[in-house]
C-alpha cells in the first residue's frame, strides 16, 4: 500500500471522531464504534489540529453534501478543517432565496447549467473550475470569519505582492478597491460552523454574466436578495498565476494562520466505504423539492402581452398568482372575453392550481387544454399559455 493511500486512509479515519459511521473492529466490538473513533484521534493530538483536503469531484451536488458531511461527522472541537473544492458549470443560490429573481432559468436549461440550493444564506454565485471555493469548518466559538478572509488575502499578497486585496465589513474580498472577488456565505449550527467563499481566478464571466440575471417579471419575495457588484478574476491582473501556485499560498497561510503543519490531502466524496450517506445528502441537494420547493412564499402580479398572429389583433391579460413550497396555491387571469371566453381561461386557472411553478411541468397540463381547441380560439388560447409559462422561466 502507498504512502499516499495510507495517508488519505488515516485522514478520513481521523475525520469520523463523532459520526460512528466507521467499522474497524470485528462484530464483538460493535458497541465501541462511536467511541474508538474519537479515542483515535484524541490520542493521536495533544491539542488542537487542522485538516486540509481538496475534493477530486466537480459536481456541485457532491461537494455540498461532502460540506453537510463534514459537519456532521467530524470532531471539530478535536480539529478544524479547510475543504477546498471547484465545479464544473452551475448557479448556486443561498437557502432563502428565490432562485426565479436571482438567476436566468432558460438560459441555464438551455445551456446545461445545474441549479442547486446551498444549506447557508447569503447571495447567489456562479461557479465554474475557473473558481475556487474554501469551506472553514470549526466550532460555532471559534467562528471568525475575518480571521478566514486573512488567510486568502495574506495567501494573495504571499504570491503575487503587488495584488491589492482587502476584506470588506460585508466579508467580501475586493481587488483594487473596487472589484468582487469573492463573496461570503455561512452557516452555524448549536456547536458547529462553517464559512465558505468563492475566489474568483479564471472564471467565465460571460457565463456569469448570462446566467446571474433574471428573466421573470412581476415577482414579488421577501427572499433574501443577492447585492450585484463588479467583479473580475485574479487572472486578469496577475496572468501568470498558476491553480498550484494559489492553492500552495493557502495551504502555507491557513497554516501559519492557526498553528497548524497540514498537508493538502485529496479526498473522493462518491467513496461510499469513505464518506457513507454522502450520495443520499447529494440526491436530496439535487432534487426539485429542495432546489425550486424551498423557495420562501412567493406571488406574481404581472400583465401579459397578448397577440393574435393571424389577426395581428394585440391584447392584454392580468395575472396574480400565490406560490408556495414552489407550487402554484392559486392563480387568477384577467383576460378581456372579447379575447378569449371565460370558460376557456378559466380552465386554464383550475389546471395550473395544484402544478409547480416550473414552464416544464406545466406545459404538459396546458397541452391537454389546448387539444381541446381549433381554429382562431387554439391560437388565442395558445398564446396565453405561452405568457404565462414565460413568467417562469
Amino acid at each position: 500500500m502507498s504512502v499516499m493511500i495510507m495517508h488519505i486512509r488515516r485522514t478520513l479515519y481521523l475525520l469520523r471522531g463523532r459520526s460512528g459511521a466507521c467499522r474497524f473492529q470485528t462484530n464483538n466490538q460493535s458497541s465501541r464504534t462511536s467511541s474508538s473513533g474519537r479515542s483515535l484521534l484524541k490520542a493521536s493530538d495533544s491539542s488542537s489540529s487542522g485538516l486540509i483536503l481538496q475534493s477530486q469531484s466537480t459536481d456541485v451536488y457532491q461537494n455540498l453534501a461532502l460540506e453537510d458531511w463534514i459537519d456532521a461527522n467530524v470532531d471539530l472541537e478535536q480539529r478544524s478543517v479547510l475543504l477546498l473544492w471547484r465545479n464544473r458549470p452551475a448557479v448556486v443560490i443561498g437557502r432563502h432565496q428565490n432562485p426565479w429573481t436571482e438567476c436566468n432559468l432558460s438560459a441555464m436549461t438551455k445551456a446545461g447549467i445545474p441549479l442547486a440550493r446551498r444549506r447557508s444564506g447569503g447571495g447567489t454565485v456562479f461557479h465554474d473550475l475557473g473558481n475556487l471555493n474554501l469551506t472553514f469548518f470549526t466550532t460555532k466559538k471559534a467562528y471568525n470569519r475575518q480571521r478566514n478572509l486573512k488567510v486568502i488575502t495574506e495567501a494573495l499578497r504571499h504570491v503575487r505582492p503587488e495584488l491589492d486585496v482587502q476584506a470588506t465589513d460585508r466579508f467580501d474580498i475586493l481587488l483594487n478597491g473596487h472589484y468582487k472577488i469573492s463573496g461570503t456565505a455561512s452557516r452555524l449550527s448549536r456547536k458547529s460552523s462553517y464559512h465558505h467563499c468563492t475566489l474568483l481566478h479564471s472564471a467565465d464571466r460571460s457565463a456569469l454574466s448570462a446566467t446571474l440575471h433574471t428573466t421573470c417579471q412581476g415577482i414579488q419575495s421577501n427572499a433574501t436578495p443577492s447585492v450585484p457588484s463588479p467583479v473580475t478574476n485574479l487572472l486578469d491582473h496577475a496572468p501568470t498565476l498558476q491553480w498550484e501556485e494559489l492553492l500552495d499560498g493557502i495551504v502555507y497561510k491557513y497554516n501559519e494562520e492557526f498553528g497548524f503543519s497540514s498537508s493538502l490531502t485529496h479526498v473522493n466524496p462518491s467513496d461510499e466505504s469513505m464518506f457513507p450517506g454522502l450520495s443520499r445528502t447529494a440526491t436530496e441537494l439535487s432534487s426539485w423539492d429542495w432546489t425550486f420547493g424551498k423557495t420562501p412564499k412567493f406571488s406574481v402580479h404581472t400583465v401579459l402581452d397578448l397577440t393574435d398572429n393571424h389577426s395581428s389583433a394585440r391584447s392584454s391579460a392580468r395575472l396574480h398568482m400565490e406560490v408556495k413550497n414552489g407550487l402554484i396555491e392559486s392563480c387568477e387571469l384577467d383576460v378581456p372575453t372579447d379575447w378569449l371566453p371565460c370558460r376557456l381561461s378559466g380552465e386554464l386557472m383550475d389546471m395550473l392550481v395544484g402544478e409547480r411553478f416550473c414552464p416544464q411541468g406545466t406545459s404538459v397540463v396546458v397541452a391537454a387544454l389546448l387539444r381541446s381547441e381549433s381554429g382562431v380560439l387554439h391560437a388565442r388560447l395558445h398564446n396565453l399559455c405561452d405568457a404565462v409559462l414565460s413568467v417562469m422561466g
